[in-house]
């Protein structure tokens, strides 16, 4: 009899533990997925750093050389670098390679870490990116509008489409940021109750 009830008493933890756990696994699926564009975007324009490379050797070749000069040539390494650098942001935060100037947050416990993360995601991050991305819609929509080119003669005429990387930076930080509050938010609520996990899975 005794069994019994324990077994009724524990029956609603069970059942709200079976559903935090399919909700949980919900957030780590959308979590992977967000995390996915940020690694096959951040893999993919990575191979443009080679590139940066060949074309540079290319100009000085051609300028030292040859006596050539080649301003299309010249931009394009710029071109590269703006895609490298703001595409490759994402990237970088979904493998925590940002600089940070932090004594506390190495020493500080998953939990803490969590709570670092995920505060920092909502109040810094997420308006930074919302303030960058409406901030340049106009500066965008106005260069695309004339076809924005070089000020150089024979220049690269794809100014438009180098100042369109900047709300693509920002859409795709904002998506990165949302996978880290979801695994952050995971970290804190699944160790705030242990202690009703363990006694549901003891009595299973």
């Amino acid at each position: 009899m005794q069994a019994a009830g324990d077994r009724q008493r524990w029956l609603p933890a069970c059942n709200t533990s079976m559903n935090n756990q399919g909700l949980y696994k919900q957030m780590e699926g959308l979590a992977a997925r967000l995390d996915r564009i940020a690694e096959v975007t951040g893999r993919g324009i990575a191979w443009l750093t080679l590139g940066m490379v060949l074309i540079t050797f290319a100009v000085v070749v051609l300028r030292y050389g040859l006596q050539i000069g080649s301003i299309a040539l010249q931009e394009s390494v710029t071109y590269l670098h703006a895609v490298v650098f703001m595409l490759g942001a994402a990237y970088t935060l979904k493998h925590d390679s940002h600089v940070r100037v932090d004594i506390f947050y190495q020493k500080a416990s998953p939990r803490s870490r969590a709570w670092t993360n995920l505060l920092g995601t909502l109040c810094l991050l997420f308006p930074t990116c919302v303030f960058i991305f409406v901030s340049s819609l106009d500066y965008v929509t106005s260069s695309w509008s004339i076809h924005e080119g070089s000020r150089e003669t024979g220049g690269l005429d794809g100014v438009f489409l180098l100042k369109t990387i900047i709300p693509l930076m920002a859409l795709l930080l904002l998506l990165q940021g949302c996978s880290l509050a979801l695994r952050s938010a995971l970290v804190i609520v699944r160790q705030s109750a242990p202690a009703v996990n363990t006694a549901v899975d003891r009595d299973l």
